[in-house]
């Protein structure tokens, strides 16, 4: 009894603190320690080309890109988690790549070796753009000019991957697949983040009233700067491309049933939930259902 009320007196003592730590946070959140490759393709086998894809604003730097060559006409672009890197998404890569899909994995911004941006606003755009500017690449591209093409994102990077269909004919793409994510609500996500113990957070403001106004500021910051408009209206793109939604049953980060509410919203959504399955881990849990669930829906939507 006596260390749980020293435990609750230090919580409240450091209270105003909460807030300004929360607010660091969800600045943390969007830009994360860099991890190295823990793999490359060559380490499954797969030939790769190293690539730099410029982004506007960044003279010469920009998104550092694993092409991996098979067929021109069918490419799927990978991104990845938060936090990681595009070696996160190569187990995804290498299946694909068997299957014969022409694979390109990219680092998202402030990850892996692609580009560092210190902004703070607007990240919803700024992630988005990223994913758009690897599909306008391989369209730029004689080979790939013709391809039909998939973008396939990850957890909480699941949410741009989808939200560039609202770039439209601007940017378009034959079909959408997300692992992990995205869902209807937004604040949940980044509560579920903070709590899940995945950021570094002092051992005074882990309890109490410190850590509940702590997850409360970071996650409502975290949402105020993505400047986003959630969920995008069923229109236009989100109206005439396939979707496939896998969410995990066991998935504390982003439950499943965010993530249904999220896809009854859409006409060409398909949802598939894996059995005792934790955040983005399907592709071990249950591989060989994750492996029929992913080419069978790619099979149907990148064939002529």
């Amino acid at each position: 009894m006596a260390t749980g009320f020293l435990t609750k007196a230090v919580s409240t003592a450091t209270l105003p603190v909460a807030p300004l730590y929360g607010a660091f946070l969800s600045y943390f959140i969007y830009h994360p320690p860099r991890k190295r490759h823990h793999k490359t393709p060559a380490d499954l086998g797969i030939d790769s080309t190293d690539v730099t894809v410029p982004l506007d604003g960044f003279k010469g730097r920009g998104l550092h890109v694993w092409l991996c060559p098979a067929d021109p006409q069918r490419v799927v672009v990978l991104g990845h988690g938060l936090g990681l890197s595009k070696s996160a998404s190569l187990a995804q890569a290498k299946l694909l790549h068997q299957a014969g899909y022409t694979v390109a994995l990219f680092d998202h911004r402030n990850h892996g070796r692609s580009v560092a941006d210190r902004a703070c606003w607007g990240m919803s755009d700024r992630h988005t753009d990223d994913v758009v500017a690897v599909v306008r690449y391989l369209r730029s591209l004689d080979e790939y000019a013709a391809a039909r093409i998939a973008v396939y994102g990850f957890s909480i990077s699941a949410f741009p991957s989808f939200y560039m269909l609202r770039r439209g004919e601007d940017c378009p793409v034959d079909a959408l697949v997300c692992d992990s994510g995205p869902a209807l609500e937004l604040a949940p996500l980044f509560r579920n983040f903070v709590a899940s113990g995945g950021l570094p957070v002092p051992g005074p403001l882990r309890s109490g009233p410190s850590r509940t106004v702590l997850e409360a500021v970071a996650s409502s910051a975290a949402v105020a700067m993505l400047r986003v408009q959630w969920p995008p209206a069923a229109e236009g793109a989100y109206e005439r491309t396939p979707m496939l939604f896998l969410a995990g049953e066991r998935d504390s980060m982003i439950p499943a049933a965010g993530v249904h509410a999220l896809g009854e919203r859409y006409p060409l959504a398909e949802v598939h939930t894996l059995p005792d399955t934790p955040h983005i881990q399907g592709i071990k849990t249950q591989p060989d259902l994750y492996a029929d669930t992913v080419l069978g829906f790619l099979d149907r939507t990148l064939k002529d």
